[in-house]
């Protein structure tokens, strides 16, 4: 059956990156990408998306989250759907690829079977989730939690920058947030759940290979670490009689570094470090810094985590420091399925690429869908680098061509183990 289907148009690639073109001027930020959850500039691009869902032979609807929802419907309508996409809201002066990608190859995709009147034995669903990266309200995918059905309904009460509840902008906006468990899809009617993900990272770029086949989505650890010394002349006061925060805030930066540096797949950032009223002749008394521990394997990074904190033991109780940890943040990772893995790893080598499976270290939409069916992603080669979250994010036309093939590849060769 798939053998025989028609390739690809060769101008898809061309197709997927104009349309990633088009989206971003959907924008609050005249001169940059900025589109937070149901602004008019989030408003925008939903509509944009249906109009080019529904050109591509979909029927399409918008849930209570705002999700937009396109259904190819397959050979039996009411078919089970292989549900496919990923979220068009965006961080503040954002680049046009991260979300936005995995949300118009696929309707691409489902344009070309559409022209060709192909159908499958399941179903399609492209879903342009209508919230993941959490800027405007400060709790991330909400889109894809509604329809996994664990959407806390707590945030509801978060206020934008304007002081406004999330419940009133839904309710203004048209979206009833008492009616968010009905956008929860019923497990039995979802066959699996794919995404296809700009990396936002640069191994795949320094490996030279256009995509990768994602083994799973790390889990995080976070803290904010406070630590308390004693403030000093930096002139006065002796080297060996010094109970400096910053300096025990650096060593411990270091171990970490040393910690997460030897395994592949775990890292260990800090990522803010303040010395609070700091002067360059006072030895500092203070310092406050955050903490980011994650892995595609948990064991790994639970392992990781207890060591950094054991490490902060020792270096406070050395230099007379002491410190207050506090736990922002903790997530499981989110392995990706095996059988979803062995046929994404199958559609790349039938277009003459080698097969990388690499970990995401960033969150996504699937770790929220893995609640009610099971995921796996597919990795775009990030270009400038691996720039992402900012302007300078870049890919070519020719890696979303490939890409494309590889998603087709994927879909016409679906099966599901019995």
């Amino acid at each position: 059956m798939a053998a025989t289907l028609p390739p690809l148009s060769a101008d898809t690639g061309t197709r997927i990156m104009s349309w990633a073109d088009a989206l971003a001027v959907h924008t609050e930020q005249p001169g940059l990408l900025t589109r937070t959850y149901l602004t008019d500039a989030h408003h925008g691009a939903a509509a944009q998306l249906t109009e080019w869902m529904q050109a591509a032979g979909m029927s399409v609807r918008r849930d209570a989250a705002g999700n937009v929802i396109g259904r190819y419907e397959g050979t039996s309508p009411g078919a089970p759907a292989l549900l496919t996409g990923s979220h068009f809201d965006t961080v503040r002066d954002a680049g046009r690829y991260d979300g936005n990608l995995g949300v118009i190859l696929p309707i691409a995709c489902v344009a070309e079977w559409n022209r060709q009147g192909k159908r499958f034995p399941f179903a399609i669903e492209v879903v342009g989730f209508a919230e993941e990266e959490g800027v405007r309200f400060k709790a991330t995918l909400l889109g894809s939690r509604a329809i996994a059905g664990t959407f806390d309904t707590n945030v509801l009460d978060n206020v934008d920058d304007a002081g406004r509840t999330m419940r009133d902008v839904m309710r203004d906006a048209g979206f009833d947030a008492a009616q968010l468990p009905a956008a929860r899809h019923d497990r039995s009617q979802v066959l699996a759940f794919v995404e296809v993900h700009i990396e936002q990272g640069p191994v795949l770029l320094n490996e030279g290979l256009p995509v990768g086949v994602v083994t799973a989505i790390s889990g995080a650890t976070r803290f904010i670490v406070e630590l308390e010394g004693l403030a000093g002349h930096a002139g006065t006061v002796p080297m060996d009689m010094r109970r400096d925060a910053a300096m025990a805030g650096a060593e411990i930066g270091l171990y970490i570094e040393r910690r997460c540096g030897g395994k592949p797949g775990l890292v260990g950032t800090v990522g803010q470090f303040n010395v609070p009223n700091g002067a360059t002749n006072v030895v500092p008394g203070r310092a406050t810094f955050s903490i980011d521990i994650r892995a595609g394997v948990d064991a790994e990074r639970e392992a990781a985590v207890n060591d950094v904190l054991a490490e902060i033991e020792r270096v406070c109780a050395r230099r007379n420091v002491r410190a207050q940890i506090r736990k922002t943040h903790e997530a499981a990772s989110v392995p990706c399925a095996p059988w979803l893995q062995s046929q994404w790893a199958a559609a790349v080598e039938r277009q003459g690429v080698p097969v990388r499976h690499l970990p995401s270290g960033a969150g996504h939409d699937a770790m929220a869908i893995a609640a009610i069916a099971d995921v796996a992603m597919l990795f775009v080669r990030c270009g400038n680098g691996g720039i992402s979250h900012h302007p300078t994010e870049t890919m070519t036309a020719e890696d979303a061509q490939i890409a494309a093939r590889v998603f087709a590849s994927f879909v016409e060769h679906f099966h599901r183990p019995q």
